[in-house]
Parts: C-alpha cells; sequence; structure tokens
C-alpha cells in the first residue's frame, strides 16, 4: 500500500482530512503504517496478547463492541492475512456473531495495557465457522484456550488493513488476582445495571 492508494481510509476519513487540513499527516500515516497483511512484529504482539476488543455492525450499520479475552494468543494467526478466535456460550444473544451474519466488516483492537503499551488495529472480513470446519482444516488450532468449553464457533478473519495504534493515552495497568472473598455488597451480573430506578416524584403544580 502507498500514500497514493484511494483503497486506504474511507471517503469520510478523507473528507474531513482536508476540512481539518491533515491530509498530508494522514498520507503519511496511511504509508507508513497501515499494511494489508500482518508483519512478523504484529504476529508477535498477538502471540502475547489475552484481550482483544471487537467491532461489528449489522446490515444497517447499528453497531455493537464488545470484548474477548483468554490465555496469551488465543487470536490464532493462522498466516499473515488470516486471524481466527473461538466463540464461546454466552448470554444467548449472539450480538456480534449475528451482525457477521448479515455484515462481514469486523473491527479488532488489541492493546497492550502492561508492557509496551502499544495498540494494533486489525480490519478486515469474517466468516462465521463451525468447531469441525475449523478443526479440520486448521487442526493445529488450540484445544484447551478455555479449560471445560467447547467452542460453538469460530470467527475467521482475512485481514484487510492492520495499523499501530499509539501509546498516547493508554494507561498502565497492573495484572493482578481476583480477590479471594467477593465483595457480598456487588449485584449479580444479571442485575448489575438493571435495579429498578426510584420513581420520579410528582412534579408540583
Amino acid at each position: 500500500m502507498t500514500a497514493h492508494d484511494e483503497t486506504i481510509g474511507s471517503p469520510g476519513e478523507r473528507l474531513v482530512q482536508k476540512q481539518f487540513g491533515t491530509a498530508d499527516r494522514a498520507a503519511d500515516f496511511y504509508d507508513r503504517q497501515v499494511r494489508d497483511h500482518l508483519t512478523s512484529s504484529m504476529r508477535e504482539f498477538m502471540a502475547r496478547q489475552s484481550m482483544v476488543f471487537v467491532s461489528t455492525a449489522d446490515a444497517g450499520g447499528a453497531c455493537d463492541a464488545t470484548f474477548r479475552a483468554g490465555p496469551p494468543g488465543f487470536v490464532s494467526v493462522l498466516d499473515d492475512r488470516t486471524v481466527t478466535y473461538p466463540e464461546y456460550r454466552g448470554n444467548g444473544v449472539l450480538a456480534s456473531v449475528g451482525n457477521i451474519a448479515e455484515n462481514p466488516h469486523l473491527g479488532l483492537l488489541f492493546i497492550d495495557f502492561t508492557r509496551h503499551h502499544i495498540g494494533l488495529h486489525i480490519n478486515g472480513s469474517a466468516q462465521l465457522r463451525t468447531e469441525e470446519e475449523q478443526r479440520a482444516e486448521y487442526p493445529h488450532l488450540p484445544v484447551d484456550a478455555a479449560p471445560g468449553r467447547q467452542p460453538q464457533l469460530w470467527i475467521h478473519v482475512t485481514v484487510e488493513e492492520a495499523y499501530v495504534h499509539c501509546s498516547k493515552h493508554i494507561p498502565h495497568l497492573e495484572p493482578a488476582p481476583r480477590p479471594a472473598v467477593p465483595d457480598v455488597r456487588r449485584p449479580k451480573d444479571a442485575a448489575y445495571f438493571t435495579e429498578q430506578e426510584p420513581a420520579c416524584p410528582a412534579a408540583s403544580r
């Protein structure tokens, strides 16, 4: 890819770059940073990561952002243009999977909060594959990424763009074990954000 490759960046990006006078800086970024494949450094970085943020949208453009985690390298690099990660049974909503079924465009964001404080964006096209389909083609995939749990699906991503997320404003976080004794005052997950709000007092006349 080069700075003059019109396939890099959306028309909206280029419009606001022109409005804000950043087109030259953006072109330099595209030229130096944006790749249509994973470099060896990107692949090594992904092998160390235990979390990723996932963005999808349905056919109408309604967006969803979610989070996935696992042991380091749970997002497997199949080759320099293909990555995959497992989907396990959750709350049954399947929001991101449903979006992918309508619209294959997907974004992944990996952030290293503890070591180098750097991020990696991957944008691409996703497919839904069964455990049987994916493992038949890629038998080397890990089988113990979530002990005791079996993937329901694999998200199979063809890389279209990969580029850096700079370290500015990435906080430093130290990994720590969960408290041995849970906070009894903490609401259960299903009720955490659903407590009934107090009724508004009647407006005075």
